[in-house]
């Protein structure tokens, strides 16, 4: 068991990262809740699906080739980017029990995949891509719950009245502390995953309320590139586990990079229905 706390809020919490064991394999909270996540995406995707004359086979396809696409996007980039580790260490590579996902490579991994199949299939991709992102959103707001169980993706200290700690933060900070960093084992953290998961929620209510009214296929696509790319390249700048290019966190530049592109996409294919009109 592991301890938790919000020590201003007076929470403390004693939690395994083991949900269960069935037939003596462990089920971790972390998968648990990416699976939760995966399952109202789809469910998600299949109803406003239907409402726009989408079937739901073209969700199941898109489904059965984001996951194991997505799996090995979220591994690649993790291993790319600490690439000096994995040449020391080969045998680890695959070790993706132990932990390093990155939620990047798994989107551009997941949605390039998507991307091929619609094209293959001649199905308007945009048009999908409007409702699989909302989906997205939703399993991004359950999956950082398994962070909170893994006690991972948190931030610097900080004393704000919700600031956690527990007994791996605590580890990893030793440890940061070690090697320099100015950071205070003892004292709470900022819980960047539930920021991360409070703005994906807003995003999921925001484009879920716009769709209803959007103006041209693609439209929801790049407004969630944008709100993503945002949210995330700020919430970024707050954690202590960030994965570093020549000095530079990755997450905050590619969020830059998402937020840059959006722009632009949203402005072509608003400039392209005004001509088709």
């Amino acid at each position: 068991m592991n301890n938790i706390s919000f020590p201003r809020l007076g929470i403390h919490l004693k939690l395994d990262n083991v949900a269960f064991s069935l037939f003596g394999f462990d089920i971790y909270w972390y998968a648990l809740c990416i699976t939760t996540g995966i399952v109202l995406a789809y469910i998600y995707c299949i109803l406003m699906g239907k409402k726009q004359g989408l079937p739901s086979d073209t969700f199941t396809d898109i489904l059965l080739v984001g996951i194991p696409l997505g799996i090995i996007g979220a591994r690649l980039y993790y291993v790319l980017f600490n690439l000096e580790y994995y040449l020391n260490h080969p045998g680890e590579i695959f070790a993706i029990r132990n932990g390093g996902l990155a939620i990047y490579g798994a989107i551009i991994f997941a949605v390039l995949g998507a991307f091929i199949y619609l094209k293959k299939k001649k199905i308007n991709v945009f048009k999908v891509f409007d409702i699989c992102v909302i989906g997205l959103l939703i399993g991004q707001t359950l999956g950082r719950w398994g962070n909170f169980f893994n006690q991972e993706a948190f931030g610097t200290n900080t004393e704000l009245l919700w600031g956690m700690t527990g007994d791996k933060i605590k580890e990893y900070l030793v440890i940061l502390e070690g090697k320099g960093i100015n950071v205070n084992p003892e004292l709470p953290v900022h819980p960047t995953f539930l920021y991360e998961s409070l703005w994906n929620l807003t995003g999921i209510i925001l484009l879920h309320s716009f769709s209803k009214k959007k103006s041209f296929d693609g439209q929801i696509f790049t407004l969630y590139i944008i709100w993503y790319g945002f949210g995330r390249m700020l919430i970024e700048g707050l954690r202590t586990d960030s994965l570093m290019f020549m000095g530079l966190r990755i997450s905050q530049i590619i969020g830059l990079a998402s937020l840059l592109a959006g722009i632009i996409l949203y402005t072509v294919l608003k400039n392209r229905r005004k001509v088709n009109e």
